[in-house]
């Protein structure tokens, strides 16, 4: 019991940390939610996008919660660097899938295209115009007019310049045409 008393400030500053990360979460996904159901966004992408934000709602939540719990404040920068230079190290051999995974993110709130759209992407060494049939944390899989699949990874989407040729049927507000 005495340890309970010697720590009160820090249980009831831990439980309203654990609660506000339950309301946060709650909200940015219904936030999230709206938006995707406004922008026609597929369910798969929306429920990508609300994990990333998730992640990083609950790594935040575990340092107030180390700092709540007074651990030293230089052994947490030692302990963050070390943890920081290590995945730095890792994500540098794996950068293509960091960029892809934020391009994603980045595609999901601002781009213009969606599922049924038939987009030309300019590239002058290949250049492509086919319809896009989904759109995933990692890369946008096409198909052309000859029926030739294409995988197409997010990030060069950023990267090139993309022209909307035409929007699916079912949406025939503001439809562009050939």
């Amino acid at each position: 019991m005495d340890f309970f008393a010697n720590f009160t400030i820090e249980f009831i500053a831990t439980v309203i940390v654990l609660v506000s990360v339950f309301i946060l979460r709650f909200i940015v996904a219904k936030l999230v939610r709206r938006y995707a159901k406004s922008s026609e966004i597929i369910e798969h992408r929306t429920n990508l996008v609300i994990k990333y934000i998730h992640l990083l709602i609950n790594i935040i939540a575990t340092i107030a919660l180390i700092v709540i719990w007074g651990v030293d404040k230089d052994q947490i920068l030692l302990t963050v660097s070390s943890i920081t230079t290590v995945v730095g190290v890792a994500m540098f051999a794996q950068w293509s899938i960091l960029s892809n995974v934020t391009a994603g993110v980045i595609l999901f709130f601002f781009f213009p295209f969606k599922i049924g759209d038939t987009i030309k992407i300019h590239d002058k060494d290949f250049p492509i115009q086919a319809e896009i049939e989904d759109i995933s944390a990692f890369h946008v899989n096409l198909k052309t007019i000859d029926g030739e699949r294409i995988t197409y990874p997010n990030n060069l989407l950023l990267q090139k310049g993309i022209s909307i040729i035409s929007k699916p049927h079912s949406n025939t507000e503001n439809e562009f045409t050939d």
